[in-house]
């Protein structure tokens, strides 16, 4: 299809290179005509070529903390691939009719040609639809009727989702800000907004859209599953929340994600909701990549699959590969049967991977934050406890620096460790530390190597 005249935009963070999504949005009467247009990378990058062999060993493109270790060369992720403004660009697009309800009553996927008219960012998207910023309002006029119908349709979709039951965790993430030497210089939390979760609606859409349409017409595809939570943790989670007057209906030992979406609900700006949240996401498994659809519990979608970021993880692209074979009509039993055989290992391969980028991700955010509180020795800050073992404590401050409160540093007694309300116990005192609990705590020492922070509570805390 030629959308090359389709009002279309992308919105991504200010310092994205390989813009892999464009979105855009008409109204049919009261209905929405959403499309998700997705960088064409399998034109690009052929099966069995060195740049496929190279992709799938990769896996993933890795965004540590100061630079992305592509898993495309630039020449593709920045360049033809990526969906810049002004140029034209191949695509496959998802292109969904949405009710006011929030149901999606038709959807057409197709190979496009389209053409970005804006690349946006999430700030100025955001000043769009929250701050309702004249300036930046004045600067994308033609845009702005899109924009609100956008977060209108997102709201819908959202509403609906949450409604069946999809959980989300709104934890913040951490963003650090580095000097033109990579020093960290400043360390604060990455809130989501009205912007970032408009992309996410909208993504999740065509992730669930897509997946549907190929599980229904039951052809090799990779499905992006989540399985339930082991009743042991979920049992456990239980347990521990009825210390606070809460409750879980658990049926047959399984859990309905409706469940945990109502406690979260029910949590929702209590003193206790940073505790109970992490239990909860800690209670979850990880999703990964597999062959069979079992569905996506944290999203309570019955077929989910990743079908919206080519250029940065091998599953879409793959999947991409299918879906233009099947529009081709090219999904004879010989590729059907290539697909059945390579797939399987695609998925358990792809999934280590991510677990891999993740660790390094995790890894290097936490070197810069040694980095950063190396220069805070000594000072004291306010924090939560975010958790506890035998040998201590963690605290987690406002920036999100996480840093370990060691037993043997409480020296006014013997503390005893009681797993099932995970919290140390002062044997004599009766102090006690637990879970979400407000302390203020000094930075006593730094370890680049071991990447450690540990925290001495503040002299106001020992009393």
């Amino acid at each position: 299809m030629d959308l090359r005249d389709w009002q279309m935009v992308t919105i991504d963070g200010e310092d994205a290179k390989d813009l892999d999504d464009a979105v855009s949005l008409t109204m049919d009467h009261e209905n929405y005509i959403l499309g998700v247009h997705i960088a064409d990378v399998s034109n690009y990058v052929q099966e069995h070529s060195a740049l496929d062999t190279e992709a799938l060993k990769r896996g993933t493109s890795v965004y540590l903390v100061d630079r992305v270790i592509p898993m495309l060369p630039h020449a593709l992720s920045n360049g033809i691939c990526s969906l810049n403004q002004g140029e034209e660009r191949l695509a496959l697009s998802c292109i969904m009719t949405v009710n006011p309800k929030g149901e999606i009553i038709d959807h057409t996927i197709t190979e496009s040609v389209i053409c970005v008219n804006r690349r946006m960012t999430y700030t100025n998207v955001k000043k769009i639809l929250a701050d309702h910023d004249p300036e930046v309002m004045a600067e994308y006029e033609p845009l702005v009727p899109m924009f609100e119908k956008m977060a209108e349709l997102a709201a819908i979709l959202r509403k609906k989702r949450m409604k069946r039951g999809s959980i989300d965790f709104d934890f913040p993430e951490t963003k650090v800000i580095l000097d033109k030497n990579g020093n960290p210089v400043d360390i604060r939390p990455y809130d989501r907004n009205v912007a970032t979760k408009l992309i996410e609606d909208f993504m999740l859409a065509a992730n669930e859209t897509v997946a549907a349409e190929y599980y229904w017409r039951e052809l090799p595809f990779v499905y992006r599953t989540h399985e339930q939570p082991d009743s042991e943790k979920i049992q456990k989670l239980s347990t521990f929340i009825n210390n606070f007057g809460y409750s879980l209906h658990i049926g047959s030992d399984e859990v309905h994600p409706k469940e945990l979406q109502k406690l979260l609900e029910k949590i929702d700006g209590t003193s206790e909701e940073p505790l109970i949240s992490r239990l909860t996401l800690r209670s979850m498994k990880q999703a990964r990549y597999t062959v069979e659809n079992t569905g996506h519990f944290g999203l309570a979608a019955d077929c989910y699959c990743h079908f919206t970021s080519p250029i940065r993880r091998y599953p879409d692209l793959q999947i991409h590969r299918i879906i233009k074979d099947s529009l081709r009509g090219r999904l004879g039993e010989k590729r059907i049967g290539h697909y059945t055989q390579i797939l399987p290992e695609v998925a358990k391969h792809a999934s280590e991977m991510e677990r891999r980028a993740d660790e390094a991700e995790r890894e290097t955010i936490k070197l810069k934050k040694v980095q950063y509180m190396e220069n805070h020795i000594g000072e004291t800050f306010a924090g939560v406890i975010s958790g506890v073992a035998e040998y201590g404590f963690f605290v987690e401050l406002e920036n999100t620096v996480e840093g370990l409160v060691r037993v043997t540093s409480l020296t006014d007694d013997f503390y005893q460790y009681y797993e099932e309300t995970y919290e140390l116990v002062g044997e004599a005192t009766n102090r006690r530390f637990k879970l979400g609990q407000q302390v203020r705590v000094t930075v006593d020492n730094c370890d680049r190597i071991m990447r450690t922070i540990d925290f001495t509570l503040a002299d106001s805390d020992e009393n």
